[in-house]
């Protein structure tokens, strides 16, 4: 992905009005912009969402198919997310195969649904070494706007809360049965820049951090994943803030993604 260079200018202005707790977009440093869930959206896929993070846009399916288990679980469905940076949504991001990038969101997202177990694998269990039901989460963004991390989870478990198991197709007595998230893991991310903690970064802010944290937290208030990223560092209590603010903050976001 080629490398956004911000200039010395507008770099040092975003530093210098965060030093104030003063963000470009008028937001207070533990705001996030506003969340939009469209869901099902998209009519081929087992399951959908469409999710608008401020001006950031996504769109997950969900494609639920017959597959082969894995050896060493022959009787567990297998579950896979992928992400793909299409120009389409930014310049900053290039045709051709997944980048690091792309690679790190899916895994961000694929750890905080795989850790809180909120698919139950077991049923999806057809023929045992044989035959699974695979679920695949494919997230594209359409426009991007910063915090992909958080768009595509929220997007992931918008999807997931309308994705069915397609049993219909292999015997037609039998009826689709929804998929039945049984958790709900929500991701928050937050920026450092210099002293100042700030969440839902938007690109801006994001070219110009120093740190990175983003926090998954399900709906018992447990942390489920976490993901540092950047070079610069958080302190403890600052981790305690952000993980704070994950809880707080996902108990608003939650309900707009599985309602």
């Amino acid at each position: 992905m080629p490398v956004n260079i911000v200039s010395f200018i507008k770099r040092d202005y975003i530093h210098s009005m965060a030093a104030k707790d003063i963000r470009l977009d008028g937001r207070a440093m533990d705001e996030m912009r506003e969340v939009t869930v469209t869901k099902p959206f998209i009519t081929s896929a087992e399951g959908s969402a469409k999710v608008q993070l401020g001006k950031t846009q996504v769109i997950v399916g969900v494609k639920i198919e017959q597959g082969t288990p894995f050896s060493d679980r022959p009787n567990m469905g297998v579950l896979i997310s992928t992400a793909e940076l299409a120009p389409i949504a930014s310049p900053l991001f290039e045709s051709g195969p997944p980048r690091p990038p792309a690679i790190e969101l899916a895994r961000v997202v694929d750890r905080g649904i795989r850790e809180s177990e909120t698919i139950d694998l077991a049923p999806l269990c057809i023929e045992e070494g044989e035959k699974v039901w695979m679920i695949f989460i494919d997230m594209l963004p359409s426009d991007m706007h910063g915090n992909l991390f958080d768009a595509f989870n929220y997007g992931a478990m918008a999807a997931l809360s309308t994705a069915k198991i397609p049993w219909s197709k292999i015997d037609d007595s039998k009826k689709d049965v929804p998929l039945g998230p049984l958790h709900a893991p929500v991701s928050i991310t937050a920026v450092k820049l210099g002293n100042k903690v700030m969440v839902d970064p938007s690109i801006d802010e994001e070219e110009v951090a120093d740190a990175r944290l983003t926090v998954v937290i399900d709906e018992n208030d447990d942390i489920r994943a976490m993901q540092k990223g950047l070079n610069g560092s958080f302190s403890i209590d600052e981790i305690k803030y952000v993980v704070g603010l994950s809880r707080d903050l996902g108990k608003k976001v939650r309900p707009k993604l599985m309602d």
